[in-house]
Parts: structure tokens; sequence; C-alpha cells
């Protein structure tokens, strides 16, 4: 097998457990803002936000929205669902905003303290690190939240290099993207993989910049051959590196 030196690696959902972190930072926020006036059902809250928040993500990694919509929308569509905060957000747009800035500061806040991980990353990152690969994490994700997510999982100092989207001017899976995680990084492209578990942001995105691919297809997805390789857990990728 080719021999790699470089490994750039996705964080969230491939080695930090955002979801599960995410869904206990959600019934923190319920209870918080007292959001059972409105939802009786919880269920009704969170479903309509995963919703909203799977459609936003796709849409921000591929440009066409910024990060300020995101942040607000995300909120505004879930809360929305209830038709007496429907009425308040029509009524007052700008004050409903300003709500929804302050519901997603608290839900950073709740999510970014969260030390949870996918079963086996800090096993398989000791194993990397053993083999002596140069790791650098690459993600979409805010800067002023990676970072905080990053040290409550232990998960710091692990990584030579950080490449976020917001420093690189552009989100995964854009070219743009990997080539400022080459100058970055000093990584060759010739000599690195890319890890992670979403395959248009991760895979095809390193794909058509050039890279092997692993897929940590940890959402049960049809690969259909996009991949260099495909794993259910983490701990295969020991075996194959």
């Amino acid at each position: 097998m080719k021999h790699f030196f470089d490994l750039f690696i996705d964080f969230d959902d491939t080695l930090y457990d955002t979801h599960g972190n995410a869904v206990i930072a959600l019934e923190e926020l319920f209870r918080h803002f007292q959001f059972g006036q409105w939802f009786p059902d919880p269920q009704v809250f969170y479903d309509a936000y995963w919703e909203a928040n799977i459609d936003l993500w796709t849409s921000y990694s591929h440009g066409d929205i910024t990060r300020d919509y995101l942040i607000v929308e995300r909120f505004r569509r879930p809360l929305c669902v209830n038709a007496e905060l429907r009425a308040k957000s029509e009524a007052s747009a700008s004050e409903f905003r300003d709500f929804c800035l302050q519901v997603s500061d608290k839900f950073l806040e709740f999510c970014s303290n969260k030390p949870g991980v996918v079963d086996g990353a800090h096993e398989l990152m000791d194993y990397l690190r053993s083999k002596g690969y140069r790791m650098h994490m690459c993600s979409n994700g805010f800067h002023e939240v990676q970072y905080k997510k990053l040290t409550a999982c232990g998960l710091r100092d692990y990584f030579q290099t950080v490449i976020l989207s917001e420093d690189a001017g552009a989100n995964k899976p854009s070219p743009q993207f990997f080539d400022y995680a080459f100058r970055t990084s000093g990584a060759s492209r010739e000599t690195t993989l890319m890890i992670g578990d979403n395959l248009q942001t991760d895979i095809i995105g390193a794909r058509d910049a050039g890279l092997d691919t692993i897929l940590f297809n940890r959402w049960n997805v049809e690969p259909s051959g996009i991949p260099t390789m495909t794993v259910a857990t983490l701990r295969e990728i020991m075996d194959i590196l």
C-alpha cells in the first residue's frame, strides 16, 4: 500500500462526538430557556432542530449561505414550528433574530465544554502518533468553538496543525480549502491521506483535491466506490495504517 506521511483528519463526528454532545446540549438548552411552555413534547423541537441543522450545514459547506445566517436560522426554523413563536418572529423580526442569537450563544457554550468522543478516538490517535504520522485537523467548524472542544475532549496535542475553514476562507469540499491546508501544513499531496465521516465534504472534496481517502462510514451511507477505503469503526483504521 502507498506510504503516507501526513493525515488530514476531520474532527466533528469523526473523532469528536458532535452529534451525541449536541443531543445533551439541546436538552440543557430546552430547560434553560423553558421551551416547554411552547413545546410540551420536546421531541418536536429536537426533530425540527436536526432537520434545519443538517440542511443549513450542507448549504454552508457549499458556500451558499453565511455563518451568520446559519447561526440564526438553525434556531429560528425549529422555534417557528410553534405558531405563537412564528407570530412573534413575523411581528418583530429584529427582536426575534436577537433572541435566536442568544439561544445560539448558549447552545455553543453548552456544546463546547462536552468531552464526548467517538468510540476508539483516543486509541486511534495514540496509535497514529506512535507510528510517526503528522496529523492535521481539517474542519468547517467555527473558530472559537473548535479550540474549546479540542481542549474539552483532550485531543488538541495530537495535531501538528489545526486547519479551519474560517481561516482558509473556504469550506470543505472546495479546492481552496485543501490548497490552504497544504500550504499551512507543508504536507505533500502525494503522501497525504484524508480521514472523515462525511462523504460529500470530506471524501469527495479530498478526492477532487487529489488525495487518497478513508471514509469512516458512521452513518451507513452508500459510498459508491468514491473513497479509496471504507471502515465502519475507527479501530479498523489501525489495521490499514
